[in-house]
């Protein structure tokens, strides 16, 4: 299908207005796109905190508690799609959440979410469980926030459409009686800093500590003896993986049933390569911000490899979401954003501080003590199927308890998402049975012996 593609396009001189009705037409399809805006704006050259019309909610104290998990505050959160049962309101009761976190620096942040308690009984046996749950992408505006999307799945502001596509899996587990508190990551709605996005460290304490004050919230009908399961597709795989593997020295008290990391982006100097050039090129620009937030040594680097136009799209991307980003940026490539005229990918093979930077931040180097399971798309040129495998052969090698699943598909569009999209929804009643059965007590078969057999 991908050469059909490349045909069509040089037969009918497809060009980049098409692609772009086509991803978005795909995307909405799949899962849904966010704020859409009329146009892009300049803005100035440099990325800083965005300004976002948000409720107050979101705006972090001065002071934050000292635990790790502890609430700064909660407020009930209406959900549109809610119907009246016989044990509340159908699919269950939210909270939307503030609670304190650690970053990459070992420094405190406010991280915001929701805590969602199902009205269906849990049948699994034991205590009713809770499920952390990782969002894909979803910008690095404060607007973008996860919890915001699931209060209003849908939206239209006169400006910009918002659809919130992690609704389907949160509702199907809620369905279970699995209650599932959602994070929306550090700098994602709380709106004191940047979205570090795709940090492991950031993202897999901000997961770990979801956990945590979903246990204390008073209501929740989750506590210290109810079992913990992950998951988590593209940005929000990475993030479940990161957190499976650093919840034995970060979080010991959080003990996981199970762990799923779909399409997860376990190697991102790899990921860069899918990125560059597709419909997400825009995710880029938010790696680049929460890295150069993060350690600002990293500054003198970009300000040799980034000229005008790429300061101007890092700064414009910090205040989007993915649909902004699809399309205001979709297609483009890297080599416009740089002095050079190389690549990013060139620049980072160029540049030993770069290197380190992505290396350090590599899935796979420890090991989860929890069941896991990695899916990922054996035609995804977006987070790529290869890296993605590695991950499950590098937990192999470390002992780890994996199952992995290569979906496969037909290619369905060169660097369009639909590659990358498609298996999410194709694998996710599997992967919610199989995190449910890690609930329910269940043991997991490892798969390793086999998995340097497949594709």
């Amino acid at each position: 299908m991908g050469q059909v593609s490349r045909n069509l396009r040089a037969r009918t001189g497809l060009g980049r207005t098409a692609r772009l009705a086509a991803v978005a037409v795909a995307a909405l399809a799949c899962l849904g796109a966010q704020a859409v805006p009329a146009g892009a704006a300049d803005g100035p050259e440099q990325p800083s905190v965005p300004s976002a019309d948000v409720p107050a909610f979101y705006d972090p104290p001065a002071q934050l508690p000292q635990r790790n998990g502890d609430l700064v505050r909660s407020e009930p959160l209406p959900l549109p799609l809610s119907l009246p049962g016989p044990r509340g309101p159908l699919p269950g009761e939210a909270t939307r959440l503030m609670y304190k976190s650690t970053d990459s620096n070992g420094n405190p942040v406010a991280v915001t979410g929701a805590y969602v308690e199902p009205s269906a009984e849990w049948k699994g046996g034991g205590p009713r469980p809770v499920i952390a749950l990782a969002p894909g992408t979803m910008g690095q505006g404060d607007q973008c926030a996860a919890s915001l999307a699931l209060e209003h799945p849908l939206s239209f502001d006169g400006r910009s459409v918002s659809v919130g596509y992690e609704d389907l899996a949160i509702y199907r587990l809620l369905s279970a009686g699995v209650a599932v508190v959602l994070t929306d990551y550090a700098g994602l709605g709380a709106t004191d800093r940047l979205h570090t996005y795709v940090d492991r460290r950031d993202e897999g304490h901000a997961v770990l500590d979801a956990v945590r004050a979903a246990r204390r919230l008073d209501g929740a009908s989750v506590g210290a003896d109810s079992r913990v399961g992950l998951y988590g597709y593209s940005q929000g795989g990475g993030a479940s993986a990161a957190a499976a593997e650093l919840q034995p020295s970060y979080a010991p008290d959080v003990e996981l049933a199970g762990a799923y990391a779909g399409a997860p982006p376990a190697d991102l100097a790899e990921v860069v390569k899918g990125i560059d050039g597709s419909a997400l090129t825009g995710a880029l620009a938010w790696s680049v911000n929460g890295f150069l937030q993060s350690d600002p040594s990293l500054k003198e680097v970009a300000d040799r490899n980034i000229n005008s136009a790429g300061r101007a799209a890092l700064k414009d991307l910090s205040t989007r979401c993915t649909g902004d980003a699809v399309f205001t940026y979709g297609f483009q490539h890297s080599e416009e954003w740089t002095t050079s005229g190389k690549s990013l990918t060139e620049i980072i093979a160029d540049e030993p501080k770069l290197r380190a930077t992505l290396e350090e931040q590599r899935l796979g180097s420890l090991k989860p003590e929890a069941p896991v399971r990695v899916a990922t798309g054996t035609q995804d040129d977006i987070v790529g199927h290869e890296q993605a495998r590695r991950l499950a052969v590098d937990w192999c090698k470390k002992g780890a308890d994996v199952t992995y699943k290569p979906v496969q598909l037909p290619n369905l569009g060169d660097k369009l998402l639909t590659n990358h999209l498609a298996p999410l929804l194709v694998d996710q009643g599997e992967a919610i049975s199989w995190l449910t059965d890690r609930l329910s007590g269940q043991s997991a078969a490892s798969e390793c012996s086999q998995l340097s057999g497949q594709p």
